[in-house]
């Protein structure tokens, strides 16, 4: 559902509520909400009035603990994940462990303990995280867009693409209908959650969320944390099963012990985490391996242009570099002044929108964040960028 609160200039200050939602929305305020009374919110909010920008955030995701959690809206396989990682590690604590504990060393559960606490850290915070959402624009920025789209003078219609030279290679920055930006370099807009994420790697279904550029450093450390883990259980459940087969013969040892789900896991997880050492290493996305971006194509010079062309570079680039801040704030409160990413309207609410006279979020059709090697800013604008964005340097938006 989207949401926007809309400044209509002539006359007093009043605010036109627009909900983009396929239900009907309740009737346009009246005078009562000239006089400073709230809007009707629309439905689904259970006659609450939003409060917050992760209410009414247009894309299809769910939030939990006042927007400090955010996923996928299908977290069934989420579930699943939890369910084995939980159901493995129960079997070899409750069955294993006291045996091992006692006849090898008691080193042995503890390891154990601390890499299924940083399995689960890492689930959690690959999960619960935004994985690097581009806002959408808002309708004066569509419309904005469109304009400098339009005013290309040709007889067929304008493309919808830009091209950027980044270290010495073209990329094609592609428009989203759904978003009304042009996606920056690496960026992508995922089907199920309906958004534009930056550096978009793939929609994970295991933990609930798209891995994009906020995320993937949890992502790569959960599955290679789950390699170390199933490997650690699997070898110890055969040592147990060998010792104490013995006693009490193989099949009734076998009978209590996770070997099994351990022996199918193990090879899966690990091809997994495998491949994303490769990506990682080469500094590249599963979107882009899988498409061939910067495979050679017809006797073609194409590189990657992100690669630093050393391996340990390209792993402390992706593990160890500075997180990105989010961009979309989904936690901060809606403001009568600050217009909401939504659609162009239809008509109802209220007219056209009028040309806005308030602070825009964008430049150009650009947020900090899109803007990529190629995009320049005259120095005005850029410091007006830099003085709504503290934390992006000025820098940042002049080449």
């Amino acid at each position: 559902m989207s949401q926007i609160q809309h400044a209509v200039p002539d006359g007093p200050m009043r605010y036109t509520q627009i909900c983009t939602r396929r239900t009907s929305c309740s009737s346009p305020p009246t005078s009562s909400s000239a006089a400073g009374t709230e809007p009707p919110s629309c439905p689904g909010h259970r006659g609450r009035t939003p409060r917050r920008k992760w209410q009414v955030f247009p894309g299809r995701n769910r939030f939990y603990c006042d927007g400090r959690v955010m996923m996928a809206r299908q977290t069934g396989v989420f579930y699943l994940t939890l369910v084995l990682i939980l159901l493995t590690s129960g079997l070899f604590f409750a069955f294993d462990c006291p045996y091992l504990a006692s006849n090898l060393s008691p080193a042995i559960p503890a390891v154990g303990a601390v890499l299924f606490v940083f399995v689960m850290g890492m689930l959690f915070r690959a999960s619960f995280s935004d994985p690097g959402v581009l806002p959408r624009a808002t309708p004066d920025e569509a419309a904005d867009l469109e304009r400098q789209i339009d005013s290309t003078s040709c007889s067929k219609p304008p493309p919808r693409t830009r091209e950027v030279l980044i270290n010495g290679q073209t990329v094609k920055l592609k428009y989203c209908f759904t978003c009304k930006i042009f996606r920056p370099p690496r960026a992508s807009h995922c089907s199920l959650c309906d958004n534009c994420v930056e550096r978009f790697d793939h929609h994970c279904p295991w933990v609930g969320n798209c891995v994009g550029r906020r995320n993937y450093r949890f992502f790569y450390l959960f599955i290679l944390s789950l390699s170390f883990l199933t490997i650690f259980i699997f070898s110890f459940v055969i040592t147990h099963v060998v010792l104490r087969s013995n006693r009490t013969g193989f099949l009734t040892t076998l009978k209590d012990s996770p070997v099994v789900v351990c022996f199918f896991s193990v090879w899966s997880i690990v091809g997994l985490s495998g491949f994303h050492t490769y990506l990682i290493s080469s500094n590249q996305t599963t979107n882009e391996d899988i498409k061939g971006t910067w495979s050679r194509k017809e006797g073609k010079d194409n590189y990657n242009p992100y690669s630093y062309g050393n391996v340990l570079t390209n792993c402390c680039a992706a593990l160890c570099g500075p997180l990105p801040p989010s961009l979309i704030d989904r936690r901060g409160p809606i403001q009568a002044d600050t217009p909401q990413t939504a659609p162009q309207s239809n008509g109802t609410g209220g007219g056209s929108y009028a040309p806005t006279q308030l602070h825009s979020h964008m430049v150009g059709g650009y947020h900090p964040g899109r803007l990529q090697h190629g995009a320049k800013l005259p120095v005005n604008s850029a410091t007006f960028m830099q003085q709504r964005f503290p934390f992006v340097p000025l820098s940042f938006y002049i080449y």
